[in-house]
C-alpha cells in the first residue's frame, strides 16, 4: 500500500505540532506538468520507486504542520491528518491550471488546447 500521509517530525513549542507530507495521485493527463526530475521528497526515507513516481508526476507532495491543542488524543490527530490528505487529493483531482495551456490565436481562428 502506497503512503499518503508521513509524519517528517514534532516541531517544538508550547502546542502539540507536527510537520508532516501528504501525497497525492496525479491524474495521468497532468502528470507531465508536475513531473520535475530534480524534485527531492521532504520524506529523506522516501524510496527509489516513490521518488521516481514524485519526480514523473505521478504523485504530488505537500509538506504542511499541524499545531493542536494539548490533551488532544492520538486518534484526533490521525483523523485530522486523514482529512488534510482527503482535501489535498481532491485538489489535486479536481484542479486544473493548464485547462487552456496552449490555446492559441493564429490571427484569424482560436484553437482550443489544454490538458484533460
Amino acid at each position: 500500500m502506497a503512503k499518503r500521509i508521513i509524519i517528517l517530525d514534532r516541531m517544538a513549542g508550547p502546542r502539540l505540532a507536527f510537520r508532516f507530507a501528504l501525497w497525492a495521485d496525479v491524474p495521468a493527463a497532468r502528470q507531465s506538468k508536475y513531473a520535475n526530475p530534480t524534485f527531492t521528497s521532504a520524506y529523506k526515507d522516501a524510496s527509489l520507486g516513490e521518488q521516481t513516481a514524485l519526480q514523473t508526476g505521478t504523485v504530488a507532495e505537500l509538506v504542511d504542520d499541524v499545531s493542536v491543542e494539548p490533551g488532544t488524543t492520538v486518534a484526533q490527530i490521525k483523523t485530522l491528518l486523514e482529512t488534510r490528505w482527503a482535501a489535498f487529493q481532491a485538489e489535486v483531482t479536481a484542479e486544473n491550471p493548464w485547462s487552456n495551456y496552449g490555446t492559441f490565436w493564429d490571427g484569424t481562428a482560436w484553437t482550443n488546447a489544454g490538458v484533460a
